[in-house]
């Protein structure tokens, strides 16, 4: 089978295609034939940040081909999406049943790459923030996988404002279709009227404006790989909080909610609600392209694989 991976830490150039044998599915893993690949930010941050190269994993939907010992619930046949630990750039791939979940019948493989991973993600930030009808959200990276769904996501949970802010500013358009009521730009000096809540997928540098576009009162949900740090006197002088979320503690530790993520994702799905978007499509063999194309910010919505 052919699968992509990179020997020396660096950029998308050092990404190859290589020809490997199928593996083998282990005690509680489902082989998978992938269908659709999701491209992620930390996944190409990792390559150019890690210590020494990892698999490149991520999220993917495919078909099951194989069910490891100790597998219950799923077959040969099975569509289903998850998140891959180990190489999930590839053609076929191993998936742990505790991070796999199915895929309904009237949904594609790409659908599925697009919803669940940046989805569960989303909706998770939005509940660490814990919202009431009628607050404002703020959303940075809101044209991202994971941000044009919290943008779509705050206003189906009640949001009576929804602020948009972008790298970018060609892409006020694409988020104001997905229900941003402002868009603003993360060089602009201020972000318009303080906001409820700020959900934040950038880091760095960024989260000191975040803390000051909050509201007295106001919620920061942390949940990018960019790291960064928040000054603790400006949270304490408007009585603000900050809030560090990461869905794979929530998926470790409370399964039964990170599965109710997933299903409530799936209904805002099948009833028109939630509407996931791929930016484009890429061959394995062109995932240095997928790479350059996170890394420029260029992507408004999923950037997928199809091998």
């Amino acid at each position: 089978m052919r699968r992509i991976r990179y020997e020396h830490v660096g950029g998308p150039e050092s990404l190859f295609l290589e020809e490997v044998p199928v593996p083998e599915p282990g005690n509680g893993e489902l082989l998978i034939r992938t269908e659709a690949i999701g491209v992620t930010l930390p996944v190409v941050r990792a390559m150019r940040e890690a210590a020494q190269p990892v698999p490149l994993g991520g999220e993917l939907a495919g078909e099951v081909v194989r069910v490891g010992d100790g597998v219950s619930g799923y077959t040969p046949g099975d569509r289903v999406t998850g998140i891959c630990f180990g190489h999930g750039y590839a053609e076929y791939a191993l998936l742990h049943t505790a991070m796999a979940s199915p895929v309904p019948t009237d949904a594609t493989a790409k659908d599925a790459v697009a919803l669940v991973r940046s989805g569960v993600v989303a909706l998770g930030a939005l509940e660490a923030a814990r919202p009431e009808d009628g607050e404002s959200v703020l959303v940075t990276a809101a044209a991202s996988g994971v941000g044009h769904l919290a943008l779509q996501l705050a206003r189906l949970r009640g949001a009576a404002r929804a602020v948009a802010a972008v790298g970018d500013p060609s892409k006020a358009g694409f988020v104001r279709t997905l229900g941003a009521d402002a868009v603003v730009t993360y060089e602009q000096q201020g972000w318009g009227a303080p906001v409820d809540i700020v959900l934040d997928a950038v880091g760095g540098t960024l989260l000191t404006p975040a803390v000051k576009a909050l509201a007295p009162g106001g919620r920061l949900v942390a949940f990018s790989s960019g790291g960064g740090s928040v000054n603790a006197h400006d949270l304490l002088v408007g009585g603000k909080s900050a809030i560090g979320f990461q869905v794979a503690i929530v998926a470790r530790t409370q399964p039964q909610r990170y599965a109710g993520w997933i299903r409530e994702l799936w209904r805002l799905f099948g009833e028109g609600a939630l509407r996931p978007v791929v930016h484009a499509e890429f061959a394995l063999a062109d995932a240095a392209r997928a790479h350059a194309t996170i890394e420029a910010r260029g992507n408004q919505g999923k950037v997928v694989l199809i091998p």
